[in-house]
């Protein structure tokens, strides 16, 4: 399904070809007269700049550009009697910045640099909103991917943290279902420490939220979430009791946030309690 960004109260889809942005031409058009989209994208290719432009591109872009086929359409632009589609032109010369869609949800999308140079014979104030659009995805997406590194991160450290676990406190021969209760133990060491509450409690006191109470940490919980596993795999080697590291942990959890949430007005964790 392809993304969508709001520009001047019309909606413009996104889609991804080949890990590159591409944006739908149909829908710029759609800004302009929302009848005849086809007719300005066709008006539009007809024009002789605009082949000039799509050539530079693809030569620019395209290993297997056919620069014969774009010759001769070149030398045909600007005549009363030139007529190019989107589809002509893909199949003559094996252009990639075009890229024409069929199906009810279907249109002609363009590579970003395309997509702006059509915004601006649509239109030069939407292509302005267009570009703020995009670059405002554009920082929610990198801030999204910056939020999911650090989630992965905790996940990395915590296989750690269970490493750990296997080699100090699980002796040989447990049965299954043992090792898992040890497990749960040790993952609400961290949870305490950082979140003052169990899974358990933080689930029935939340009992409508997806997931568990790490997926709705923020950013900087996630943080110390890593430096609190890494700590606490290296307090398990050094055969610190449960009730000692959880003291220790929620200490370090306190002053690592106090300088979060001074920076970023975060919440700070709550004292946690000593585990029975």
């Amino acid at each position: 399904m392809s993304k969508k960004i709001e520009v001047l109260s019309r909606q413009v889809r996104l889609a991804s070809v080949n890990e590159q942005d591409y944006v739908c031409l149909t829908d710029i058009a759609r800004y302009k007269d929302p009848e005849r989209t086809d007719y300005l994208i066709f008006n539009w290719l007809r024009n002789r700049n605009t082949i000039e432009f799509l050539g530079i591109w693809e030569q620019i872009n395209n290993p297997v550009f056919n620069p014969i086929e774009f010759d001769g359409i070149r030398k045909e632009a600007g005549l009363n009697s030139f007529i190019l589609t989107a589809k002509q032109w893909i199949e003559r010369t094996g252009a990639i910045g075009i890229q024409s869609k069929a199906g009810r949800y279907g249109g002609t999308y363009a590579h970003l640099d395309i997509a702006l140079e059509f915004a601006s014979w649509i239109s030069v104030e939407f292509k302005l909103y267009l570009i703020k659009e995009f670059q405002r995805l554009k920082e929610q997406e990198r801030q999204t991917l910056g939020w999911d590194i650090r989630r992965n991160l905790a996940r990395i450290n915590y296989r750690i943290h269970t490493d750990a676990i296997q080699t100090h406190l699980i002796p040989p021969e447990l049965e299954k279902a043992q090792i898992n209760s040890v497990y749960a133990s040790e993952a609400d060491v961290l949870n305490m420490a950082l979140f003052g509450k169990t899974a358990a409690q933080w689930r029935s006191l939340n009992p409508g939220e997806k997931g568990n109470i790490r997926d709705q940490a923020t950013s900087a919980q996630l943080v110390c979430l890593s430096n609190l596993e890494n700590l606490n795999a290296l307090f398990i080697g050094q055969g610190l009791s449960q009730s000692e590291r959880l003291t220790r942990l929620n200490q370090i959890a306190i002053q690592q946030m106090k300088i979060l949430a001074a920076e970023d007005r975060l919440p700070e964790p709550t004292q946690g309690r000593r585990s029975k």
